[in-house]
């Protein structure tokens, strides 16, 4: 297995000057890329990746899905969403069921032994992060949670999608 160098981030640095959804998009951003060295670092034995992970954990939260309609909600190709949940299938962790709104593109659903797998992951994670000793209270951090959610939503609104269209140039 090839393991990732764990690069830690440079020391405070004054940023330039951005506005505040900005700052916080930035941050995001550099969170997500930590995040999946997190997940490395805490799975770097167990059956999945994190790109697996990812995956079951939506099937979790959302149901069952086509592969476009995962492919839709993350910056990755259809084809490179096709290769994990066929990784996924040949585990026996996702079953494919019949889609009876595309005959062709069947829904893939996860099954027991993917549920079992996401709950020792989550035992596992909720284990080494139990440790972690995080001086933010509960209350801020679900707050936080709750804003993050609400800039997800607005990237994801018809709003959203009238201006980036609205405003492109023709080429």
């Amino acid at each position: 297995m090839v393991r990732t160098p764990i690069r830690k981030s440079p020391g405070p640095v004054a940023p330039p000057k951005e506005s505040p959804l900005e700052s916080l998009i930035n941050e995001t951003v550099a969170l997500f890329y930590r995040l999946r060295v997190v997940a490395e670092q805490i799975h770097q034995q167990g059956e999945t990746s994190g790109p697996k992970r990812g995956l079951l954990k939506n099937l979790e939260r959302l149901g069952p899905q086509t592969v476009p309609q995962m492919a839709r909600i993350r910056p990755v190709s259809r084809q490179y969403i096709q290769t994990i949940v066929s990784q996924l299938h040949e585990g026996g962790y996702v079953t494919y069921i019949d889609n009876p709104a595309h005959k062709r593109s069947p829904l893939v659903k996860l099954n027991q032994k993917g549920q079992d797998l996401l709950k020792a992951m989550s035992r596992q994670e909720d284990e080494l992060l139990s440790r972690l000793k995080i001086s933010l209270p509960a209350k801020e951090l679900n707050l936080s949670a709750s804003m993050l959610r609400k800039v997800r939503l607005l990237f994801e609104s018809a709003e959203w999608e009238h201006l980036v269209q609205g405003d492109r140039p023709k080429r």
